[in-house]
């Protein structure tokens, strides 16, 4: 590996100085342009064969982001090259051999069209990264379909199919109203993303278990509760938050059946993630006669919320800085006995006590000795995996870059697509 190199002021001038000095910033510049080719495999490879389920990771670019220690935009540029390098094996050897940098072969993979391979992976020898993306905006793109005549607004109307482990809705709004809705899923949305970058992106990128990025089936799900947030204060008796879930008991040994008042049975993930800290009734049943109610204690009340909002501060998974809308759980479950107490109960970000519920995580306590692992088992823990380096560098020539010259665009031919192929 390159080494720094002293300098006699007196016996080397300056020009000397520069030559050298930038002689090895391309020779070590193309040796981290090849490693980055090798990560960019070792992603693929990981997409590939699903081995990011494994982790515990929510998707490929957290899992990048996580283990080493770069940002966001960046492990989501080196995702972007592993999902096309078959379509640009050209530029993707260029980056393995250290001609090419990440930031050139990423512009290329995330904007270029298809079969564009051989002509960006020419441009890109000699062409800067702010050249390459006027070069990708040149581009001839695909002309929009034509508009249809404009027809008479629809009635509004609302319709709700339900399937064994789904409900979808279909809603129909003139306009006006349409635009209504937009307007006030876009201020949620605007809200959850702020408070997302709040809480998950810092100088170390974004954690592995931070919860996923919000979309619009969360400002939706938001705009609903905020909706019925302000039903409730003006009738503090509408109590928004309880279910009422019925336990039956008839087989005396077997495992609990439940299910929601006049709606579907329960999973086990469903019935546990219902009964640790959501406000619901459980109602007991033998032979579909109710026989009693459960535990009031379950549920946690303001004393015990702020005992763990002070102790917790934020979601207890490692790497999730996640701080609104917590969940209290049972580390031993309430079904299993496990007490309401501060020594069995932790603060949980939503998406982290679902993960739990359904086997993704485990939480294992009492609270002050917290242990999070995987689905594998693997114990998770904070930070990347950068260390010192025990093979020697890539084997690769210096790296030469772009030759820097002004770019004539008025000269320049841009890629052409294949025009699609003719319905005829």
């Amino acid at each position: 590996m390159s080494s720094a190199i002293p300098f006699d002021a007196d016996a080397v001038s300056p020009a000397q100085r520069l030559e050298e000095l930038l002689e090895e910033v391309a020779e070590l510049v193309g040796q981290r342009n090849a490693i980055d080719g090798r990560i960019v495999d070792i992603v693929a490879e990981l997409e590939r064969d699903e081995l990011c389920g494994a982790t515990g990771a929510r998707s490929i670019k957290a899992l990048v982001a996580w283990k080493t220690g770069m940002t966001p935009n960046n492990a989501e540029t080196i995702v972007a090259v592993a999902r096309r390098a078959e379509e640009f094996p050209l530029c993707v050897e260029g980056l393995r051999e250290g001609r090419l940098s990440l930031d050139q072969v990423g512009v290329i993979a995330e904007h270029a069209a298809d079969g564009s391979d051989a002509h960006y992976a020419e441009l890109a020898a000699v062409a800067t990264v702010t050249q390459l993306r006027t070069a990708v905006k040149l581009e001839p793109r695909p002309e929009p379909a034509a508009e249809p005549d404009p027809e008479a607004e629809p009635k509004r109307s609302f319709r709700k199919e339900v399937h064994d482990d789904y409900t979808t809705y279909q809603i129909v709004l003139p306009r006006l109203e349409a635009a209504k809705l937009d307007a006030g899923l876009q201020s949620h949305h605007d809200a959850q993303i702020a408070a997302w970058k709040r809480d998950h992106e810092n100088a170390e990128g974004v954690s592995e278990q931070a919860p996923p990025f919000p979309n619009t089936v969360d400002a939706f799900m938001g705009l609903v509760e905020a909706g019925w947030d302000a039903d409730v204060a003006a009738r503090p008796h509408g109590q928004h938050t309880t279910v009422v879930v019925h336990v039956d008991l008839a087989k005396d040994g077997e495992k609990p059946v439940a299910a929601l008042h006049l709606g579907p049975v329960l999973t086990d993930e469903e019935r546990r993630y219902l009964t640790c800290d959501a406000t619901c009734e459980v109602w007991f049943e033998r032979y579909g006669q109710p026989i009693g109610a459960g535990r009031s204690a379950r549920t946690v009340n303001r004393r015990l919320r702020r005992a763990l909002e002070h102790r917790d501060r934020c979601c207890a998974v490692p790497g999730c800085g996640a701080t609104r809308g917590l969940h209290a759980h049972h580390i031993v479950h309430w079904e299993d006995g496990g007490p309401t107490d501060l020594d069995n109960m932790v603060l949980l970000c939503p998406f982290h006590h679902r993960l739990h519920h359904k086997g993704g995580i485990t939480i294992t306590g009492p609270a002050d000795q917290l242990r999070v692992t995987d689905a594998t088992g693997r114990e998770l823990h904070r930070g990347s995996l950068a260390r010192p380096p025990t093979t020697p560098p890539p084997n690769v020539p210096p790296y030469r870059g772009p030759t820097g010259e002004r770019a004539d665009w008025w000269w320049y031919t841009p890629f052409q697509p294949e025009p699609p192929p003719s319905p005829n």
